[in-house]
């Protein structure tokens, strides 16, 4: 692949974006440390996050990376009403990009409603105005990106957030490791030679369809994050699963059909903290899929830390889509068919 390939094809520079974004990572940091809280947390019995695409990922991260350490349950809410235990005692991140996505300002409607406690997190739209003239606390974050490519802003000016609030360790030493981690990887994911293992990875599910495994509790975000990005940027079908639930149903699904098994090229992402337990089950499962498959290729992230081994896996796996992008001739940012389907919903 050749840079001339990429610019004929990346008409709104993703690539730009994906090279900076460990410097989009500081800035949300100092976001983060910006923030100013008032108001008294300590009642909260749970956490609620809602939002839609990009605007939940910050939710998913926290529910899957910190699951063990914060102190209260983390429900992400991707619809337009709340689940019934939300009340009172719950505190709603109402998470819109643009501000204006009508499943949360819906929810955000509901929480206020049911007296829950609301703090926002957007670039403008009407949930900012909501916010500000309704007098809830408002992380406002920066306008311009896709809500995809803005996962920095959604997630770590939250979990600075929980961490003045009282629910969660400070993670500053991990998100200094992360910004340092994603500096070198862009490097390295950057230059589209023989070398860059993320291209290598989108040569290989070229004309293929990707199939994701990942752990339940350590790399199930990765993996739906992977999904959703060869789906918005590739514009490409993807699918997955995690173990060991997929041990359960989904592993017989790989026995009738041949010629189609022949065309599933399966990611496989794993974590050195994984269970033993699971650690097995991948390899027996694989074991079982690699006669039957065009491909499987193992991923691991690297990193000391659970948070820096995620952000890996994450952003090698926007690289991916971003080069399949490519290599199908199609410009990764317009996300045509979404915008049609919301254009029809404000139909009379």
């Amino acid at each position: 692949m050749t840079d001339r390939e990429i610019k004929l094809f990346d008409n709104s520079n993703m690539f730009d974006v994906l090279v900076s974004f460990s410097e989009q990572i500081a800035q949300a940091r100092d976001i983060g440390n910006g923030i100013e809280v008032s108001e008294d947390y300590s009642s909260v019995k749970n956490i609620v996050v809602c939002g839609m695409g990009g605007s939940a990922i910050g939710g998913d991260l926290v529910r899957s990376v910190f699951q063990y350490e914060v102190k209260v349950p983390v429900f992400v809410n991707r619809n337009y009403r709340l689940p019934a235990f939300a009340g009172k005692d719950s505190l709603l991140i109402i998470s819109s990009y643009s501000g204006n996505t009508e499943e949360t300002l819906s929810a955000y409607a509901e929480a206020k409603k049911g007296g829950c406690k609301i703090i926002c997190i957007s670039s403008g739209g009407k949930l900012s105005l909501l916010a500000q003239n309704e007098g809830k606390l408002l992380i406002t974050i920066p306008k311009g990106y896709q809500p995809r490519c803005a996962i920095a802003y959604s997630f770590f000016p939250l979990i600075i957030l929980l961490n003045k609030i009282g629910f969660l360790e400070s993670k500053a030493a991990e998100i200094e490791r992360v910004i340092s981690k994603m500096r070198q990887r862009s490097g390295e994911y950057s230059r589209p030679d023989e070398q860059n293992s993320a291209l290598k990875t989108a040569l290989l599910i070229q004309g293929k369809f990707p199939v994701i495994y990942s752990s339940t509790d350590l790399s199930d975000i990765a993996n739906l994050r992977m999904r959703c990005q060869i789906n918005e940027n590739a514009k490409s079908l993807a699918f997955g699963n995690v173990l060991p639930e997929m041990n359960h149903n989904e592993i017989v699904g790989w026995q009738n059909n041949p010629q189609l098994l022949k065309n599933i090229i399966v990611l496989s992402l794993s974590d050195k903290d994984d269970l033993a337990e699971i650690k097995k089950r991948r390899q027996i499962t694989l074991e079982l899929i690699k006669p039957l498959a065009a491909s499987v290729v193992e991923i691991e992230g690297d990193g000391a830390s659970l948070l820096e081994r995620v952000f890996d896996l994450i952003y090698f796996g926007d690289w991916v889509s971003f080069y399949l992008a490519i290599l199908y001739k199609t410009d990764p940012t317009p996300v045509e068919k979404i915008n049609y389907l919301k254009s029809k919903l404000t139909e009379n």
